[in-house]
């Protein structure tokens, strides 16, 4: 037996019980430009909870799915008024820095209540199991009685909180923030819920912050300030005294903050991951013997899902269990889907009636199939599977259908839908692909992909990425794993495409390089120049890849050789590759890599 394995056998062994986790699909806010605005990456608590289903030793039963927040549990915390504004686009825009056109109000207020009725549910699972319960949403802070702030629209915490006293529970409550950022809105709103119910503040929760802002004083909360980059010795040893001054409670809120971690661009606290373990072991341990919830709230770097996963193993003392910090749930999650589905139901032995009665006159078919294989209703039907289509109904489409006819060269694929009553069928992807044959293998080409938002409209003062008409849909990453296991499925090689734009081949980077080593070493050149420019620096991406897209495509960057003077680049848009098997990198690539520099003109 492999020694991983039986390390994960040992942990099985001794650790305890599997605190239950709280989750749900609606917990993906339907915002497609929440994660290029602002860092916050929406599929969080699903890349969270598909690797500890598939490594971390948690079981399908230990999910629970929770009821959506009632308008009583909002109004307890929150004025009617603001509960009222939440239902304009242009205030939620303001709060959660999107824009207006990307707010289905009623598609958010959806995520949005099932979010609290998941913290409520949580909160009622730990006090009766007297034990800890994983929340994979929520912990929304900024967020006061009477207004938003800070990505946050309602407080998640508070409605629990009234919930808790609701339901007659008398015991003391603690709130442990370890966001980044103050409790500030957590604070008004206990004091808001303390007036309501006729109970001092103290009362109603100990509220006790360690972050890495000051934002003035903070009466009634026992807070403290650390500095910016203080790492994970400082902060933990400020965290132990948090500890030691914190009273006995019957429950406990942890908000275990995800923008600690080294590289978030907005809480530069400094932890490592390791360091993110040993605060949530610690705290875990102080509150062993209460019911205890643990809520993600902040995030805005890659690793903001590996820190909630590694809440849920620290209070399950699943102590020999590593997050591979190069996993990729995603992308393992579409193979697990598309392994599970029936070949028939994809369209390889799939007939309509066209092709029945093709059959029995001896012509040859005459519905098209997508690479000579996936039929209209195999698409469809794999596209549900994979989530697809709910994540585009949950974003306002519906009545969506697949359609394929010959392109040149290739096939065309298009998913269209309707938007409300409207008889207008809009375009949502476009698809042109063939199998190309290439020496190493035969490869999925991409002639044409486009993901299209047409209900979304840009911003006079955010201009569209070269060569877009209308917004994308923020499944970029989704659709490029339906591609890979699309060639997978058909024995392909892999996937390319000739980026025509920097940003298409800045966002696929990580999975893909260019077959040509020394222009892929001129890639890795343009990275490496692009975002050390201070121009293109953004507070809340870290990179503003839109701008230095523009800039590339309009020759406002220079190409410089063995130091001579710059040229004006030109974007090669060469042939692009991810292959289904690992291929190492040549050393060709570091060599062009060294050899080149690019400035700014």
């Amino acid at each position: 037996m492999a020694v991983s394995a039986l390390a994960e056998l040992w942990t099985a062994l001794t650790a305890g019980p599997r605190p239950p986790v709280v989750h749900h699909p609606d917990y993906r806010l339907p915002l497609t430009s929440l994660l290029a605005r602002t860092g916050l990456d929406p599929r969080r608590p699903d890349l969270a909870l598909w690797w500890l289903l598939e490594h971390g030793g948690l079981r399908k039963a230990d999910v629970a799915l929770p009821d959506p927040a009632t308008w009583a549990d909002l109004l307890r915390v929150h004025t009617a008024a603001w509960l009222q504004a939440l239902h304009e686009p242009d205030t939620v825009a303001q709060v959660l820095a999107v824009e207006a056109w990307d707010v289905d109000v009623d598609a958010l207020w959806r995520s949005l209540r099932r979010i609290v009725g998941g913290t409520v549910h949580a909160a009622r699972l730990a006090v009766e199991r007297r034990g800890p319960v994983v929340q994979l949403a929520g912990g929304m802070h900024h967020a006061h009685p009477g207004k938003g702030a800070g990505f946050c629209p309602v407080n998640d915490l508070a409605v629990a909180v009234a919930a808790l006293r609701h339901d007659g529970f008398a015991g003391r409550i603690g709130i442990l923030d370890l966001d980044a950022h103050p409790p500030d809105g957590t604070l008004a709103c206990m004091r808001h819920l303390g007036e309501r119910i006729g109970a001092a503040q103290s009362d109603t929760a100990w509220l006790g912050s360690l972050s890495g802002c000051d934002w003035g004083p903070l009466p009634g909360a026992d807070e403290t300030v650390l500095p910016v980059g203080c790492g994970d010795q400082a902060y933990l040893a400020a965290l132990d005294g948090l500890l030691d001054r914190m009273p006995a409670c019957e429950f406990a809120l942890v908000v275990a903050g995800g923008d600690v971690v080294r590289g978030d661009p907005l809480g530069r606290l400094g932890l490592s991951l390791a360091g993110c373990r040993q605060r949530d072991a610690r705290v875990a341990s102080r509150l062993r013997e209460i019911g205890s919830v643990w809520l993600p709230a902040g995030g805005y770097g890659q690793q903001a899902w590996q820190v909630l996963a590694q809440s849920w193993l620290a209070v399950a003392r699943r102590d020999r269990l590593q997050v591979d910090p190069n996993a990729d749930p995603l992308a393992e999650h579409a193979r697990l889907i598309s392994e599970s589905l029936d070949p028939e139901r994809l369209g390889q032995w799939s007939l309509d009636l066209a092709d029945v009665e093709a059959e029995l006159t001896g012509r040859a078919p005459q519905s098209p199939r997508l690479l000579g294989y996936y039929t209209a209703a195999g698409l469809e039907f794999g596209l549900s599977e994979q989530g697809l289509f709910g994540l585009l109904e949950r974003l306002g489409y519906r009545d969506l259908r697949a359609d394929i006819a010959p392109a040149q060269p290739g096939d065309r694929l298009r998913i269209s839908g309707r938007v409300g009553d409207d008889a207008i069928r809009h375009v949502l992807v476009e698809l042109v692909v063939e199998r190309a044959r290439r020496p190493e293998g035969d490869l999925l080409f991409v002639h044409w992909l486009e993901l299209r938002h047409p209900k979304g409209a840009f911003h006079h003062g955010r201009p569209p990425l070269p060569g877009q008409s209308v917004p994308g849909l923020g499944m970029a990453r989704e659709a490029s794993e339906l591609l890979v296991r699309m060639a997978a499925r058909l024995g392909l090689h892999g996937v390319a495409l000739r980026p025509a734009w920097f940003h298409v081949a800045y966002t696929g980077r990580q999975r893909m390089r260019f077959a040509d080593p020394a222009r892929q070493g001129r890639f890795v050149a343009l990275v490496r120049d692009l975002t050390a420019m201070p121009q293109f620096a953004d507070p809340m991406r870290g990179f503003a890849l839109a701008a230095a897209s523009r800039a590339v495509a309009e020759g406002q960057i220079g190409l410089s050789r063995d130091r001579a003077a710059a040229e004006v680049y030109r974007w090669e848009p060469d042939e692009f590759v991810q292959s289904v098997a690992e291929v190492p990198e040549p050393p060709e690539v570091a060599l062009e890599a060294a050899s080149v520099r690019f400035v700014p003109l």
